[in-house]
C-alpha cells in the first residue's frame, strides 16, 4: 500500500484531514524501549499549526493518544499504535473542489485514481496534515537512535531565496545540529530568519506564497550500516522524504553541485583521526555506496512553494470538462518550510532506525 512502508520497522498511516482523526501504526519497535512523551509532544509541537503568521491559522493540539504498544513507560513489542484528533475542521471551504481542480493540488489526480470516490475536505489523504502521525513514528524513531547515540536535526537552509548558515559539513556538534529545533523559527542565524519571516509576510499580504529548502544533518552514525543498490541508505531516505507532500527535491552531500566538479576537487580523501578511519572533506554527504562512512549524514530537502494561496488562477472543472478560474478560500500557509523542519527529521529517523534494525543493531 503506498501508506505503508519499511523493512524490520513498518509504518501504515491512516486518515484524512477533515476526517475524525488521524494515525499511525507502527510494527518492529523494539520491546523494552522507555518512550518520554513530553519530549514527543514537544517535537509534535514543531509542526502543528497556527503557531504564527507564517503558517496556517488552523488550530491543532496534535497531542498523540497512544492506543496500543505501549505500557508502563515502555513499548511492549507489539504495534504501537497513535491516534490524533482532528478538532478545527472547515469542510464547508473545500465543497466546490469535487469537480474544479486547484492548481498545484492532486484534486484532478486523486479523483482519477480513486475514480471519483476520494475525499477532497483539506486535500483528504493526500494532505500536509498526514505528516502529524509521521512526526509522532519519527519521534519515536529518533528516541531509538538516541540510545545508539544518533541524532538527528534540521533548519531552514533557505526560504524565499534567503540562505541561512550551512551546517558544517565535518565538525557538526550536537548543539549547531538541534538548536535550531528549540526556537520559534528554526534557523542558525537568526538575522537571516528575520529576513525569511518577512519575505513570507510579504508573500502572504500579496495573497501568494514562497518555498524553500530543508538541510538535515545526522551525527553518531556509525560506519557501515546500509547496503549497495536498492535497499542504500538514500534509497530509505529519499522514499520517505518524497512521501512528504509539496517535496520536488533533495541532495545528500554537494548533491548537484557535484555535477560541475572535477574527480579531484569532489573526492573525500581518507585520513586517520583520532585513531578512526575519517576523510578530510564530506562531499558525499556521509554515504558511499549506499552505505554510512561514519561522517556526518547530509541532506537537503526542496519544498514548492504552497499551491493554495488566494489570488485569482485558471483551471478547470473536470467533470462539466469547461475552463474558467478559481478562487481559492481557507486556511494556508503562506510558506510550509518552517512546519516542515521537524517532518524531515522524522523521516530521516524512520529511515535511519528502520536500517539499523535491519541489521539487527
Amino acid at each position: 500500500m503506498s501508506s505503508s512502508w519499511g523493512n524490520a520497522l513498518k509504518i501504515s498511516i491512516f486518515g484524512e484531514s477533515h476526517g475524525p482523526g488521524i494515525g499511525v501504526v507502527l510494527d518492529g519497535v523494539p520491546a523494552g524501549l522507555a518512550l518520554d512523551l513530553e519530549q514527543i509532544n514537544t517535537f509534535m509541537r514543531r509542526r502543528a499549526p497556527g503557531r504564527d503568521k507564517t503558517s496556517t491559522p488552523r488550530k491543532e493540539k496534535d497531542l498523540p493518544e497512544i492506543l496500543s504498544g505501549f505500557w508502563n513507560g515502555y513499548t511492549t513489542g507489539t504495534p504501537l499504535t497513535a491516534l490524533i484528533q482532528n478538532s478545527d475542521t472547515h469542510s464547508s471551504d473545500y465543497s466546490q473542489f469535487a469537480s474544479i481542480a486547484r492548481p498545484g493540488h492532486a484534486d484532478y489526480t486523486g479523483f482519477v485514481r480513486y475514480h471519483g470516490f476520494n475525499d477532497i475536505r483539506g486535500g483528504g489523504h493526500f494532505s500536509g496534515r498526514l505528516t502529524a502521525p509521521l512526526c509522532f513514528a519519527g519521534a519515536v524513531a529518533k528516541q531509538l537512535l538516541a540510545q545508539k547515540g544518533v541524532l538527528v536535526g534540521a533548519h531552514i537552509f533557505r526560504a524565499a531565496g534567503i540562505p541561512d548558515q550551512p551546517y558544517p559539513t565535518l565538525s557538526l556538534d550536537a548543539q549547531t545540529l538541534l538548536s535550531p529545533g528549540e526556537k520559534d523559527f528554526p534557523v542558525l542565524d537568526d538575522a537571516a530568519g528575520e529576513q525569511m519571516r518577512a519575505a513570507v509576510e510579504k508573500a502572504r499580504l500579496a495573497q501568494d506564497s514562497v518555498g524553500g529548502i530543508v538541510e538535515c544533518g545526522v551525527i553518531g552514525m556509525p560506519a557501515g550500516i546500509g547496503s549497495p543498490m536498492f535497499d542504500g541508505l538514500e534509497n530509505g531516505l529519499a522514499s520517505l522524504i518524497f512521501g512528504i507532500p509539496a517535496v520536488k527535491g533533495l541532495e545528500f552531500g554537494d548533491g548537484f553541485a557535484a555535477a560541475d566538479l572535477l574527480g579531484s576537487q569532489n573526492n573525500d580523501p581518507f585520513c586517520i583521526r583520532d585513531g578512526k578511519v575519517s576523510a578530510e572533506t564530506n562531499h558525499a554527504g556521509g554515504i558511499l555506496g549506499g552505505i554510512s562512512n561514519g561522517l556526518p549524514i547530509l541532506l537537503r530537502v526542496a519544498f514548492k512553494p504552497t499551491p493554495s494561496i488566494s489570488q485569482t488562477q485558471q483551471t478547470v472543472d473536470f467533470k462539466a470538462m469547461t475552463q474558467g478560474s478559481v478562487n481559492i478560500r481557507g486556511r494556508h500557509d503562506p510558506c510550509i518550510v518552517a512546519r516542515a523542519v521537524p517532518v524531515v527529521e522524522a523521516a530521516a529517523a524512520l529511515a535511519l532506525a528502520d536500517a539499523f534494525l535491519s541489521q539487527g543493531m
